[in-house]
């Protein structure tokens, strides 16, 4: 019964973290801390990195924070916290970074009918470069208005 716990915590969590990355991207990042994520939206260096990529700094916190209390505090319900959380986070990275923004050379000869709608609701949020403009979701619940078979 206890593993049944821990995999909907798990699930749960991994769910509200679709909300925490579209409420983040809203509010946070085309918000007050848009001087680290516009150049994400508009390229003005020529180095791989970008300030963009320090908001993962923020929920690997979390992450290791549920790690340490699950570990040495005892909380058991922290545990499948954090791996949900380090699984969005590896998720996020894996669409985005890499199937998405293609910034390493992978995932490039994806064409179904769900990649096609990531690819263009993506394209439509990063057709904007000013702070205000363009729609924000998440990873995985993109609006379907993008997706045509």
């Amino acid at each position: 019964m206890q593993t049944l716990f821990w995999i909907l915590v798990f699930l749960v969590t991994f769910s509200a973290m679709e909300f925490m990355a579209w409420f983040t991207h809203k509010y946070i990042m085309h918000g007050f801390l848009w001087s680290l994520h516009k150049d994400h939206h508009h390229k003005e260096h020529d180095s791989w990195f970008e300030r963009n990529d320090t908001f993962f700094i923020f929920y690997a916190i979390v992450s290791m924070t549920c790690f340490y209390l699950w570990s040495y505090e005892g909380i058991w319900y922290c545990l499948p916290i954090a791996l949900a959380i380090m699984a969005y986070g590896a998720s996020y990275f894996i669409v985005h970074d890499i199937f998405i923004h293609q910034r390493f050379k992978l995932l490039r000869n994806s064409n179904n009918w769900y990649a096609k709608g990531l690819r263009r609701a993506h394209k439509m949020h990063h057709k904007h470069l000013g702070k205000g403009d363009g729609e924000c979701f998440g990873m995985l619940f993109v609006p379907f208005k993008y997706f045509k078979r």
